[in-house]
Parts: structure tokens; sequence; C-alpha cells
């Protein structure tokens, strides 16, 4: 079967590989009928994810229909459609034991620390298989009930609710993800980025007010979106050197600046940044459990994936599709492969 495999930072290529099997009773084998490409991915092609391991097959963005069960897969057949959560834990650790598996003290995300979900098929547990009513939800669209889940898992950690005020900084894919997730919550959302077409989709998801920052000062628009007081929630988005000790200079006394930046190179922060407004300074990473809420989100009409999809590309084209969203990210949102 074929594969998106990434040798090394700069080595992508279509390969074939053998075809999984079922090893353990409660695992299912997956037809893989959608990916789509996140920036993490990029990160390994170029070499910037510090948590990446190689060669790896990428892709942690994906969904299909059941083709085998295991004897222990629960209530899951052959033939149903399913988005796979690329989360996997210990379950004994103390981060596991207090309901946080998404940072496990060994957490492993499918197609960036083990095979991932960029090829034909794949194997995975059966509790990671998330069913979807193809009637509600486009197959060809299942693929992005992962980056969703990052909006919700972000929104969750900021403690967003209705009437609050959030900045969001960075309109990319998660970006948008957090700003449609947000407007669900109730909250009045402003959103900054240095591309004018993200943030024209940025307006569509929700925003009610956008800022290029190249062309106007962020300080002075959050000043008048706030009357002066600055954001009651930051999210950094952006995942830059310099977004994160912004971030905490752009919240409010008593805030919460919701951090999302893997990269190794250091910012510099003065303690007395947060200590100063006693912000609350919270880090977000991968998904909690968060599927079953954007599924239910995406059913009822909430989000509305059609709106982040920007490309479609067949399997055949996967290199050419990683190197779009590589050269050209301001032409695109979400890089969908077709299987």
């Amino acid at each position: 079967m074929k594969a998106v495999r990434i040798e090394k930072p700069g080595d992508i290529g279509l390969v074939e590989i053998e075809k999984p099997k079922i090893s353990h009773p409660r695992e299912v084998l997956i037809k893989v009928v959608c990916g789509s490409i996140c920036g993490s991915d990029i990160g390994i092609y170029k070499g910037t994810n510090s948590v990446a391991t190689y060669p790896i097959i990428i892709g942690h963005e994906f969904g299909g229909v059941i083709e085998e069960v295991g004897s222990e897969a629960g209530p899951l057949k052959a033939g149903d459609l399913v988005a796979v959560d690329p989360v996997r834990s210990c379950g004994h650790c103390y981060a596991c034991l207090h309901g946080r598996q998404n940072v496990c003290s060994s957490v492993k995300c499918v197609g960036v620390h083990m095979p991932g979900g960029f090829s034909e098929y794949v194997v995975v547990p059966a509790e990671r298989a998330n069913k979807v009513d193809p009637a509600r939800i486009s197959p060809e669209l299942i693929c992005l009930i992962e980056p969703y889940s990052i909006g919700v898992q972000v929104n969750s950690r900021g403690r967003v609710a209705k009437g609050d005020r959030v900045l969001v900084m960075g309109c990319g894919p998660a970006g948008l993800c957090i700003i449609q997730d947000a407007k669900a919550r109730g909250a009045v959302i402003i959103a900054s980025d240095i591309i004018d077409a993200r943030l024209e989709v940025a307006k569509k998801m929700g925003a009610s007010a956008t800022v290029n920052v190249q062309k106007r000062d962020i300080r002075e628009a959050v000043a008048e979106f706030t009357g002066g007081e600055g954001m009651p929630v930051v999210v950094d988005a952006a995942c830059t050197v310099e977004s994160f000790p912004l971030a905490l200079d752009l919240a409010c006394p008593a805030g919460r600046a919701v951090i999302m930046g893997l990269g190794a190179p250091m910012s510099q922060v003065a303690a007395v940044a947060v200590t100063k407004k006693e912000l609350d300074v919270i880090g977000s990473r991968l998904n909690n459990y968060r599927f079953a809420e954007v599924i239910d989100g995406m059913e009822r009409g909430i989000y509305n994936p059609e709106l982040l999809r920007s490309h479609t590309f067949p399997l055949s084209d996967a290199v050419k599709a990683v190197n779009l969203v590589l050269n050209h990210p301001e032409e695109v949102r979400k890089v969908v492969l077709n299987f």
C-alpha cells in the first residue's frame, strides 16, 4: 500500500509499505478516506518540529471506514465511518490519573512519534476510533474533526465563556477553529494575522474585529477594543518567539494567556509580566478526548468544516500538496488529501 513518509528533514515521498494487520483484540483496521495537512507536518518536513522522530509516516488528522475489527473492539463494526483521535497515553502516570491524558508523561501522537494516517490503511485502538454519521458529516471532511478538537481544547483550557473578550493571535487553521468554537461559546473575538485573506475568513468564522499586524499596531487595536483595559483571554496561535511575550503584554490584569507553541527557540519573558497582573499562563497541547464534542458540534451545524478546507488533492499528489502548504501558506487553510 502507499504511504507518505518523511525520511529526514527535507526528504519526503510516496512509498510502498506493507498493509498493517490487527495484532490486539481491541484494535480496528481502517481504510483511510481522507487526511488533512497540519502545520506540525510541515514542521516535521522542515526539521523544526522539536518532538518529531524520523523516519515517520506523517498524518494525524485522518479518518476512514472500518474494514476489520478485533474480537474486543466493542460496538464498532466493519463499514463504520470513523474519525481517529491521534493521542496515545499510558493510562497510569500522574497526568493520566488526573484526566489529562493528552500530556501523559510518555504521550505519543500518531504521525509524529509513531506511524501516522497518511497511508491507505491503518490499525488503531478501537477507543480512538470515533463513529461519524455519514448522512450528517461529509466523509471527505472527517479529517477536520481533529483540528477542531484543538480549538475546543484551547478554549476549554482558557475557560472561554459567554461574554468573554478573546484575542486570537494567528489565523491559520488552528486559530480559525479556535475562533469558531469561541464564538459558539458566546465570546466576542478579535483576531490578528499578517495575511488579509486569513482575516477575511476569521470574520466568517465569527471574529467581530480583525487586525493585520503589519498594517496596524496590535496594542493600539486591543486598547480600542477593550477601552484600554487589555484582553481577558489571549490565545497565542501564532507560536513565534515574539508572540509569547506579546500575549502576556496584551492580557489584562487577572486575565488568561493560552500558549500553544512547541518550538524549541527561547522567548524572553520577565517574571513581572506575569506577576504584576497575576495572569494565568496556560499551556494547551493536542486534545483531551474532545472528538465527541466536535462531532456533535459538526452534526448540529455549530462548526463549518467546509469553510476551513481550501484545497483537495489525491493521495498521489501528496508531496505537491505538502509543498503548497510549505511555500504558499497565504493561499491555504486546510489542504485535504482524498484517498
